[in-house]
């Protein structure tokens, strides 16, 4: 007994030694695979977070001035067609700087493989049209102004000829010279200068229309009085008119048939175009310095010559900046009569004139930007519509809890993203935030131009295939980040609209970039299929 007591006692002993060794143990292994754990989860973080260009949600280095000259080669030519540069701007946009040397590259006005050479030739042909389209906004001003003068109708628009400066009167902006020798002579602050440059070249262009009929002349500046007479259709003045700006020329639906030019629209458009411009906030001043600084003086001539109003409450760089969207926002008028204008496109206007001086540059650049743009503002808000789908679906896909909850209030349409469609985020973002989401759409854009699909993607490593979509991706992203809040407080649409009105200021660009692009990698197949 006491042998076997002993006995038991010992193993006891022995055991209550060793017995601490194996909790010891436990303890260790529990560690490492804790550590393990948090390893791997950070791993599989980090891979998750590569699919995108913006990886740690750090918005990567802008495309330097530096790096910008060295993507040309001696004849001025984008080395490998554009592919860095659109990779670049892809990830981290573009140095403010140089922002009005490539934009124009990612909106399409010079193609990603065009030499020096021939963008000189395209700035030159494009610098003409907008000027001839000018001419026309401006005898189509004057006879409107004449025909209510002869109507009795002054009061609607004796302020438009209280001055004959008014029309007659060409400021700088209004009146730019197509001569390459006279680069900067629509910023001249003596407008009789670039009166006469202006009058000097339509006087060569149109010599032969000049002797067949006297409303034909180029020169809006001279001081005889334009005789009256009753709007001619513009079918009738294409043959011999060289200002009329035909179908082939200009049109941005070139295949398609284009509406006629109505007088009475384009007044409305004239109206509506004032009123927004005055209205146009001023976030965009810190951007553009040279602008911020115009005088009085050169506004008041601008404003003038655009027949802009009630401008007095403003300072002279904000009535500067209205004058030149006037004037390029009546041109677009009549470059697409089908969209004409409409409330919003002053919107996506504003940070383009910011950063892009020349008025015909802004012009062409916009032009481009409309090409996407432009079905956002048909009447019939088929564009629309289909974009809502779009941005629906992608919700769908991603969070079918979330989506559930938009059906219960009758919401799944997306229609509270209406504002954020319409006018591309710009009142939801602070401009640098604005310009630099713009930039990143107009690089997949470009890329897309370009043809660099999915195969070309992968040399460039990106993980995230360039999409015309990346607007409504952004979108339902900014929207997924308040699933929450949308599930967990709101009962209503209402609700959920006056939230997204309220972002403003709220959104960090960069990780909304990631999240759109994350979305991108994982939907874009599928919703390109279920849209196509």
């Amino acid at each position: 007994m006491i042998a076997s007591g002993s006995g038991n006692a010992f193993i006891s002993g022995g055991g209550g030694l060793w017995a601490a060794a194996p909790s010891y143990m436990t303890i260790g292994v529990t560690a490492l695979a804790g550590l393990a754990v948090v390893v791997a989860v950070f791993c599989t973080a980090t891979r998750v977070r590569l699919k995108s260009p913006w990886s740690r949600r750090k918005r990567k280095h802008a495309l330097s001035p530096q790096q910008w000259r060295l993507f040309f080669t001696p004849d001025g030519k984008l080395r490998d067609g554009g592919v860095k540069l659109v990779k670049k701007v892809r990830s981290g946009g573009v140095d403010p700087s140089i922002r009005a040397e490539v934009w124009p590259f990612l909106l399409g006005v010079y193609e990603l493989n065009s030499s020096k050479e021939e963008r000189d030739v395209v700035r030159s042909q494009k610098r003409k049209e907008y000027e001839k389209l000018r001419r026309q906004c401006r005898r189509l001003t004057k006879r409107k102004n004449d025909s209510s003068k002869l109507n009795g109708d002054s009061c609607r628009f004796t302020h438009d000829t209280d001055s004959p400066s008014s029309e007659d009167v060409v400021s700088a902006r209004e009146s730019l010279s197509s001569e390459d020798k006279i680069p900067d002579a629509e910023y001249s602050d003596d407008p009789s200068s670039t009166l006469l440059d202006g009058d000097d070249d339509g006087s060569r262009e149109n010599t032969n229309a000049d002797a067949k009929d006297s409303d034909s002349s180029d020169s809006d500046s001279s001081e005889e009085p334009e005789v009256i007479q009753a709007f001619p259709s513009c079918e009738g003045r294409e043959e011999n008119n060289p200002d009329v700006i035909s179908k082939d020329e200009s049109s941005p639906l070139r295949t398609e048939v284009q509406p006629k030019l109505n007088s009475e629209d384009f007044a409305t458009w004239q109206r509506i175009i004032r009123l927004d411009a005055i209205r146009t906030n001023s976030d965009w001043i810190p951007h553009s310095p040279s602008q911020a600084e115009v005088s009085h003086d050169r506004a008041s001539r601008s404003a003038e010559a655009v027949g802009l109003k009630d401008y007095s409450h403003l300072e002279p760089c904000r009535i500067f900046h209205a004058a030149r969207l006037v004037a390029i926002l009546e041109a677009y008028a009549l470059y697409d009569p089908e969209i004409g204008y409409c409330q919003g496109m002053s919107d996506l206007l504003s940070p383009i004139a910011a950063v892009i001086t020349e008025d015909h540059e802004a012009f062409w650049c916009f032009v481009g930007f409309m090409k996407k743009a432009r079905h956002n503002f048909r009447l019939d808000e088929v564009g629309i519509r289909k974009q809502l789908s779009i941005v629906s679906k992608i919700i769908k896909c991603k969070d079918s809890h979330l989506y559930r909850h938009l059906e219960k209030l009758q919401a799944e349409d997306c229609f509270f993203v209406y504002r954020m469609v319409v006018v591309l985020f710009r009142r939801e973002l602070t401009f640098e935030q604005t310009v630099c989401l713009w930039e990143v759409m107009w690089a997949d854009q470009a890329a897309i131009r370009a043809g660099i699909g999915k195969s070309a993607w992968s040399r460039i490593r990106q993980r995230a295939p360039p999409t015309d979509d990346l607007l409504l991706f952004a979108i339902a992203a900014s929207v997924l980040q308040k699933r929450k809040l949308i599930i967990e407080k709101y009962s209503s649409m209402d609700e959920i609209i006056r939230e997204c009105n309220s972002m403003s200021g709220q959104l960090d660009i960069w990780k909304l970039l990631d999240d759109a692009h994350d979305l991108v990698v994982n939907l874009h197949d599928k919703i390109e299929t279920s849209f196509s």
